[in-house]
């Protein structure tokens, strides 16, 4: 087996290609995070998830800002975060594409209003706590007001394809 040498580069605007691949061997879960919009449920899938303190209980992350649902996500009060089971892809792709495309599937909703998806492996409610400037995206930090979650197996995104991960 021949055992490919590393890559080592400055990042620059000329090859953020590169950079992004190379972001991508990081492999991650998959989350959509959804909120109440003016017409309806808003919802955007995210791997840039990640808990951040117990007490009190935050976790962060970061929507891009080209993204045309930034600004909703970036001012909304209340949110919340679902971690995706890995039988739940075709969704995240959906939402990846779309933000509206969860506007006419009955959702229940929390105690904030905010539309929530059955059968995660975990959903955090959160109020938005502070968010900060960072380059092409903003990092969103949460406080958890609830937190629901079950077995399963996870869904992962790694080099820009999903994956399962099987849960033993």
């Amino acid at each position: 087996m021949q055992v490919a040498q590393p890559r080592s580069f400055v990042p620059d605007p000329e090859n953020g290609r590169v950079l992004r691949d190379a972001f991508g061997m990081f492999a991650t879960g998959v989350t959509i995070v959804t909120a109440q919009g003016p017409s309806g449920c808003a919802a955007i899938t995210a791997n840039s998830f990640s808990s951040v303190s117990m007490n009190p209980p935050l976790v962060l992350w970061s929507p891009a800002r080209h993204s045309s649902r930034f600004a909703l996500f970036a001012e909304a009060e209340h949110y919340a975060i679902h971690v995706l089971s890995a039988d739940q892809h075709e969704l995240a792709w959906a939402v990846a594409r779309n933000g509206a495309a969860l506007k006419d599937r009955r959702l229940a909703q929390n105690d904030h209003g905010v539309p929530v998806l059955e059968q995660c492996l975990a959903r955090f409610d959160c109020r938005r706590y502070a968010r900060h400037d960072a380059g092409d995206h903003a990092i969103v930090l949460g406080e958890v007001l609830r937190a629901t979650m079950q077995q399963g197996d996870p869904l992962a995104f790694f080099g820009g394809r999903m994956a399962r991960i099987q849960y033993n």
